[in-house]
């Protein structure tokens, strides 16, 4: 099965180039030309996926959006916004609504395609993670790893600039849990959130992922809300580890200047410290859209320089020791 997918678009002909578009690719396309009828077609028979325009009469998208969430058929179903409305603001009114995503028009047929197949997946990885984790088979472990690891390449599908990011860093955080003598339990609840410590950004739009400028405050604020994000996809899901508030954390500095809500000290968790320092030192290392890589020196300065400030000792003089006295390498 391909996928159901509900478009929203009180343009007739805006409609009818989704729709064939869409089925054109095998997907099984419903059609509304308003509000009223997306939320009868939505809560009657719900999609898998809803492609939702915001400028409409009588009832725009984010009205749309605001019902369908506050409906427990509906509430769960991922939303896209597709709307020639292009202000950072506007999107962020969008994701605050709950929805999944904003492709600006005139789309790219080939971006979108990639968007929808992206939350399509994302969604049906989540929902075999948790009848996963129910059923509780002898083969939970193993399962859960290769259902998690696909969640982060999906993600990472959208940026290309931090492919691998996940990965890299959840080795590093792994093998510092390791010289801190961790029990193996931790390490491997450890190794599977750091491997999607950035699915959250699923939520940010693509162009504000690889804008290879400076950002300004409000697409800076979008950036910040990961986490959260992050946290709401995992909640769910009962882990035989804090996967999701390890995720949640990974942001958080000892002194309360991180984010999203200004931990500090033990109120983090030993998991998230690592997780924070394997996190800056791969992405320092690694090129960004906005700069190029610094290197490894660079970032092991970075950690000694706020030791005991921003990261715990104990985690940095780990990482130290890996680097500088076991010849530890980020893998390629």
């Amino acid at each position: 099965m391909i996928g159901k997918i509900l478009a929203v678009d009180d343009t007739p002909a805006a409609l009818k180039l989704l729709t064939e578009l869409l089925q054109a690719e095998g997907y099984e396309v419903r059609s509304a030309i308003n509000g009223e009828l997306a939320l009868h077609s939505a809560i009657s028979n719900p999609p898998e996926l809803i492609l939702l325009d915001v400028r409409m009469p009588v009832m725009d998208g984010f009205e749309v959006c605001r019902r369908l969430k506050a409906q427990p058929e509906t509430r769960d179903v991922p939303i896209i916004f597709v709307s020639a409305l292009s202000e950072t603001n506007d999107k962020v009114n969008g994701f605050e609504l709950g929805a999944v995503d904003f492709v600006t028009k005139p789309y790219q047929r080939e971006e979108l395609l990639m968007r929808v197949q992206t939350h399509l997946e994302i969604t049906r990885l989540r929902n075999r993670l948790e009848s996963l984790v129910d059923e509780r088979t002898n083969e939970l472990r193993s399962s859960m790893l290769a259902f998690v690891t696909a969640i982060a390449s999906t993600v990472e599908m959208r940026d290309p600039y931090t492919a691998g990011h996940q990965r890299r860093t959840a080795h590093l955080a792994s093998a510092i849990a390791k010289e801190l003598q961790l029990p193996d339990y931790l390490i491997e609840g450890l190794n599977l959130a750091s491997v999607v410590h950035d699915i959250g950004k699923i939520k940010i739009p693509a162009e504000i992922l690889c804008k290879p400028g400076r950002l300004d405050e409000l697409e800076f604020g979008l950036i910040k809300r990961h986490p959260e994000t992050g946290y709401e996809i995992l909640k769910s899901i009962d882990f035989p580890w804090p996967i999701a508030n390890i995720v949640l954390q990974h942001h958080e500095r000892l002194d309360n200047s991180g984010y999203p809500y200004g931990l500090m000290g033990d109120e983090i968790l030993l998991e998230a410290k690592i997780l924070s320092v394997a996190d800056v030192v791969e992405a320092m290392s690694s090129h960004r859209p906005y700069r190029a890589g610094l290197g490894v020196e660079a970032a092991l300065n970075e950690i000694t320089r706020h030791k005991g400030v921003l990261y715990d000792a104990s985690v940095v003089d780990a990482c130290l020791i890996l680097f500088k006295e076991k010849d530890y390498n980020l893998p390629t």
